[in-house]
């Protein structure tokens, strides 16, 4: 509220309070001066605590007196509270829009389920500038807690990607709930920024089609990809990890990460990563070494001289894992 109107509130109800206690005690049979004043302050709550004294019927009708001018004041009170809320719900949103136009070459969250929860997560540890959409109040305060700058909107409406700087933007990621939502803020997306890099999410492999001719740029399922990914574990969990590539000609490539002790590799021991021919006889590439007390060196040149206390993490196709082990 503004001062002067919270002036004339205070005077109003102060009045309201004098007034009522003198009338109660003037109409009330030897009421003390607290007597008439708890009267007043309780005729004007609803507590409904009873009255100190009973009241004679010229003190009823000045309770319901007290009680009319006081229900004006409350009214009034809940009316400039509801225009302080109104207020400070557009001061917010104004200075989180401000923020957001700060911003280029960012990215944008749309939608705040749990995978864009994740993905968020990982652009803050990241400390990558971010904004996120979404529209569920609850999802709101539980981004306000984590302090991420968001647009209370619609992602299916222009508008309110164009809040987030949709134009400006340089990576957008679509995890709605439904396809059809994914498919119709991609399309948006499109219209707005043919450059930004566009991935979206997908829970039928129909729609990945569909994506990919709006302008999609990588369309996940996470439905197939988890359940790849815990298949493969299942059947191989000797390797440290698994990933599938597709190319563009939706030929799927499965290659394998896995971590060997070279302990178990004595033949190795001493020589130089050139020399071991894990290329030339297995197709497989030593992308890290994990040193006894823990140090990792990645991408290790060639001329890197292996040890039987190291750990090494090969990369390659699953076949050629399995031919070194054996051979182990």
């Amino acid at each position: 509220m503004q001062i002067k109107t919270r002036l004339r509130f205070f005077i109003y109800f102060s009045l309201l309070i004098f007034i009522g206690s003198l009338g109660f005690y003037s109409l009330g049979e030897n009421w003390s001066v607290l007597e008439s004043v708890y009267m007043t302050i309780i005729t004007l709550s609803p507590v409904g605590t009873g009255e100190t004294q009973p009241l004679t019927d010229a003190g009823k009708i000045w309770a319901i007196i007290v009680i009319l001018f006081g229900v004006t004041v409350v009214a009034y009170l809940f009316t400039e509270f509801s225009k302080e809320m109104f207020r400070l719900d557009l001061y917010r949103r104004n200075k989180m829009l401000k923020s957001v136009k700060k911003l280029h070459n960012h990215y944008i969250i749309c939608g705040y389920g749990r995978m864009g929860a994740v993905i968020a997560g990982e652009l803050y540890e990241k400390k990558r500038s971010f904004v996120i959409i979404d529209n569920n109040p609850e999802k709101i305060r539980k981004i306000e807690e984590k302090g991420f700058l968001y647009i209370e909107g619609d992602a299916t409406l222009e508008e309110t990607l164009i809040e987030a700087g949709v134009e400006r933007a340089g990576g957008i990621v679509v995890v709605l709930n439904t396809d059809q939502d994914n498919l119709f803020v991609s399309m948006s997306i499109r219209t707005l920024n043919n450059e930004a890099f566009l991935v979206s999410r997908c829970s039928v492999n129909d729609t990945s089609a569909k994506l990919h001719r709006a302008g999609v740029d990588k369309v996940v399922n996470p439905y197939v990809a988890g359940g790849h990914k815990m298949s493969e574990l299942l059947i191989t969990p000797q390797l440290e990890d698994s990933v599938t590539i597709k190319t563009p000609q939706h030929t799927s490539i499965d290659l394998g990460i896995d971590e060997i002790n070279l302990s178990e590799l004595e033949q190795f021991d001493g020589m130089m990563i050139k020399d071991s021919q894990l290329r030339e006889k297995y197709e497989l590439l030593i992308i890290g070494i994990i040193e006894k007390n823990g140090d990792l060196k990645v991408n290790p040149g060639s001329d890197q001289i292996l040890h039987r206390d190291q750990t090494i993490m090969v990369i390659g196709t699953k076949e050629n894992l399995e031919r070194l082990k054996e051979s182990m």
